[in-house]
């Protein structure tokens, strides 16, 4: 009994670690959205390379966290891990894909003997800016819709798409996500202009944008959130898999402190900041984003509910029960969580040291500008 209560304890933390990681994830894109305002807010080849400097220097971590996210999914989840990142394989592709992009432009941007110009990989970066976050939207979003696969008793996995993934982008739920979580990403990139940089040319053309963009963005958001509230969902019920209409719904209600709070607390938060902007609404809004997209995620899977729907067969929805490793491999790796604050700590040093308030005469004379 005991050994039985640890694993189903051990299942729900981890999902808790998978779902803290992804709302980390959606707040390091303040890095793409910022990438994609540039062509509006760089009125000369000066500003923008102000800017590119600005998010060359946290384009790293966010990457690191979508790869720490990925491990953390495939060491407690590998059945998950095996469905969504082998079976949706061209999404996901698509997205390492734009990542590495995003890599290679800041590498190579103002490089010595770079054939091609900046202005390619400029491109490039607003390409990143727009679908890298799309895209984890979209992805996010099909954790509520669902996926074509199949799982027989040996858990041998056939995915009922020969799109692998693509197939998502023609569900309209999925794509409210996606663009849900594009604006978010621009929001957060200007706030974080508006915290990073001196030069008033910019943030007076942020202040004119900013207000405007934050209550589309806030429509988009409340939008998304109605429908995932009115959208019937797999519940889980004796080992038997069913629909049951305001799944979500439901599942907020029923864990006020741990998934309706946060929600609420973090929508507010991030409407405060992104209202506030000033120098401390980043902070607000990325507090907020983190928490939404926890209490998000987190609603999928708690308490053993299908996380992952089946729509193909509903009954090879993925909860964290049939989903998860073995008791041991998740007693063992939550000893090595512990060591996460460590991460965190370092992470912390290196924005901080990274986060100084940048000018053009400070660009012009650094010898590693992007």
């Amino acid at each position: 009994m005991f050994e039985t209560w640890e694993l189903l304890w051990l299942q729900n933390y981890w999902w808790g670690i998978v779902s803290l990681l992804g709302g980390f994830l959606a707040m390091m894109l303040f890095v793409q959205g910022g990438q994609a305002l540039i062509p509006s807010l760089g009125k000369n080849e000066a500003d923008k390379t102000l800017l590119y400097n600005v998010f060359g220097r946290k384009w790293e971590l966010g990457f690191t966290t979508l790869v720490l996210f990925g491990g953390a999914v495939f060491a407690a989840f590998p059945l998950f891990y095996a469905v969504s990142f082998g079976g949706a394989y061209f999404a996901w592709m698509a997205l390492l894909f734009v990542y590495i992009v995003q890599a290679v432009s800041y590498e190579y941007r103002t490089k010595k003997g770079n054939v091609y110009g900046s202005g390619v990989f400029e491109t490039f970066l607003s390409i990143n800016g727009y679908l890298a976050p799309f895209l984890i939207g979209v992805i996010i979003a099909t954790m509520f819709s669902g996926s074509p696969f199949m799982i027989d008793g040996t858990r041998y996995t056939q995915w009922m798409a020969s799109t692998r993934g693509l197939e998502a982008l023609s569900i309209p739920f999925n794509l409210l996500g996606g663009i849900s979580v594009v604006l978010v990403s621009r929001v957060l990139g200007m706030l974080y202009i508006t915290n990073s940089v001196r030069e008033e040319s910019i943030i007076r053309i942020i202040e004119r944008k900013r207000i405007k963009e934050t209550i589309i963005t806030v429509a988009f958001l409340g939008a998304f959130a109605l429908w995932i509230f009115l959208l019937p969902g797999a519940a889980s019920m004796n080992g038997q898999i069913s629909i049951e209409p305001n799944r979500y719904l439901h599942t907020f209600m029923q864990y006020p402190l741990s998934i309706f709070l946060p929600f609420v607390i973090g929508l507010g938060l991030f409407v405060f900041g992104a209202f506030k902007g000033a120098k401390i609404g980043f902070w607000f809004a990325s507090a907020g984003t983190v928490m939404m997209v926890f209490s998000l995620l987190f609603s999928t899977g708690v308490g053993g509910a299908p996380f992952y729907p089946s729509t193909s067969d509903i009954q090879s929805s993925l909860t964290t029960f049939n989903s998860s490793g073995s008791r041991y491999t998740l007693a063992v790796m939550g000893y090595v969580s512990l060591f996460v604050p460590v991460v965190l700590g370092y992470i912390a040093y290196v924005w901080r040291s990274m986060a100084r308030p940048v000018t053009h005469e400070e660009i012009k004379n650094d010898p590693f500008s992007y």
